[in-house]
């Protein structure tokens, strides 16, 4: 018997799910066959993250019914979905962070898969095979977003599973792990396992999914054979109107030096940690720098020292400048006075504080602009600046009264963002800023980004998103084992150049001009 005559691996009908002042779900229909690679498409809040969570227990529909194999299922909760072979990669993670890479794995597979002594040897395996090489004895705390985000794909893998949700599983890895990814999904794929594929990286849908669902506002707005179809065809699927979807920005040469990094060397007491060895850049007024490099490189120890999460000693305090003034010995909140922003790589948690609301978030990073007077906060102010944020940056939420928590993940990075944009900062640092953000809100912050630094501001944006940082950067480089590539103009080299600075092979160790 071939995959077709078998039955539909999974059904969704009619499938709704409502939320206080939101029909998140309405009247979903969705197939999947055995061994079919299945794309999940639609903007942030279009609910695709729902429709998932239905499929993976965490949540109950309210009307609508499910098909496993052809019988109607109610999945209860995630440890019945396991039984019934369904695996899932969240886009934010569910991780301790005190506990290590095997405890972890340990504790999602069930004791019955063994003891993270046990299961160290197979989690090395797999995730070497995958090209994402994992250690099991190091804490989670110690790894950087795109190494956590490996520790999930290589759970659901460890697992014997006939349905894979991945949810933007790539956002974090270079093009060459994506192809090996792809490998792995297309062998899963010809053994009969279906996978479904959430991204926004429209590319990679293309090469990859043999068939499309396309959600808009909670509906099926289409469905299709993303291989048939242009980037541009997809994008308008989506989002409807695709003015702006396809921009190409100027590059510009900069102004005067605003940031300076000189010869910054640094231990990291982490032994898992990068360390930096006389690290240079330097970013001008009125450009973007772009900082590509795979998953813990260096990228989140150069962030904490930027952001002021990690200090130097005073005797140090002139390796790290802001138009000529040494910070590299000041507190966050003293970098901000002097007209730093920052936009962290993690959104709840980092970026914003999840059970609080978009107003209260407001006031975390921006309490430096008029927002508070002789220790009092000024609640009619703060709620302003909030709603100018959700206005200005079309943020999809019922009110400036909404914990953080209740927004999809790009319309909370479109206020995390808005936020430290409307600061007006002399110098923007930026950790990924699209990741697992689609594609109208990408454009929406990529034309923001660009506006700010059209007004003068230097911005530094780090991101694992090759095509986003030539579409972007002014100037590009790549961070590889704490060491920084030369910086070249955009204009002047391309992905395998930059590809080989990812993976160190660069002549000189230092070159910011």
């Amino acid at each position: 018997m071939s995959q077709s005559d078998l039955p539909q691996r999974l059904q969704l009908r009619a499938i709704t799910k409502r939320y206080p002042g939101t029909l998140a779900n309405d009247r979903v229909d969705l197939s999947i066959q055995p061994g079919e690679i299945h794309a999940l498409l639609g903007e942030n809040g279009a609910g695709k993250s729902t429709l998932m969570k239905i499929i993976y227990g965490v949540t109950q529909p309210d009307s609508g019914e499910v098909l496993w194999e052809g019988n109607p299922v109610q999945v209860r909760d995630p440890a019945q979905a396991r039984e019934l072979g369904i695996g899932m990669v969240f886009q934010h993670f569910s991780l301790f962070e005190t506990l290590t890479v095997a405890e972890n794995i340990a504790l999602a597979l069930g004791r019955e898969a063994g003891t993270p002594k046990q299961l160290a040897p197979r989690i090395r395996e797999v995730s070497q095979r995958y090209g994402m090489g994992l250690e099991p004895e190091r804490l989670v705390h110690s790894l950087s977003i795109g190494e956590r985000q490996r520790v999930e794909i290589v759970r659901c893998l460890m697992q014997d599973i006939k349905l894979l949700i991945l949810d933007e599983p790539t956002s974090v890895l270079t093009p060459q792990e994506v192809e090996e990814l792809f490998v792995t999904l297309r062998a899963l794929a010809a053994e009969g396992c279906s996978i479904l594929f959430i991204s926004h990286k429209l590319g990679e849908v293309r090469a990859l999914c043999h068939n499309a669902t396309v959600l808009r506002g909670g509906r099926v707005s289409g469905d299709c054979v993303p291989a048939e179809c242009s980037d541009l065809q997809l994008a308008r699927l989506m989002v409807g109107d695709a003015e702006g979807l396809e921009a190409s920005y100027p590059k510009v040469a900069g102004g005067l030096p605003r940031l300076r990094v000189d010869d910054l060397s640094w231990r990291n007491k982490d032994p898992f940690g990068t360390s930096f060895a006389n690290l240079r850049l330097e970013v001008r007024s009125g450009e973007i720098v772009g900082i590509a490099g795979v998953a813990g490189n260096g990228q989140d120890e150069l962030l904490a020292l930027l952001s002021g999460e990690v200090r130097l000693a005073t005797g140090e305090r002139e390796r790290i400048t802001l138009d000529g003034q040494p910070m590299a010995h000041l507190y966050p909140d003293a970098r901000r006075a002097r007209g730093l922003a920052f936009v962290p790589a993690e959104r709840l948690g980092h970026g914003a504080v999840p059970e609080m609301s978009l107003s209260d978030n407001a006031l975390l990073t921006a309490f430096q602009q008029g927002l508070v007077s002789r220790g009092m906060i000024r609640a009619g102010k703060v709620l302003a600046l909030a709603e100018e944020i959700i206005r200005r940056f079309a943020v999809k939420t019922p009110d400036a009264h909404t914990p953080a928590r209740s927004l999809s993940g790009g319309n909370l990075q479109k206020f995390i963002l808005g936020r430290e944009i409307l600061q007006n900062p002399k110098l923007l640092v930026a950790a990924h800023p699209t990741w697992g953000v689609d594609v109208g809100a990408a454009a929406a912050i990529h034309r923001a980004l660009i506006a700010l630094r059209d007004a003068g501001a230097a911005i530094l944006v780090i991101s694992e998103d090759l095509d986003e940082l030539f579409q972007i950067s002014d100037r590009i480089g790549a961070l590889c084992s704490g060491r920084l590539s030369p910086l070249k103009a955009t204009a002047e080299t391309h992905t395998v150049e930059v590809g080989r600075w990812m993976a160190g092979q660069f002549d000189t160790p230092q070159d910011a001009a």
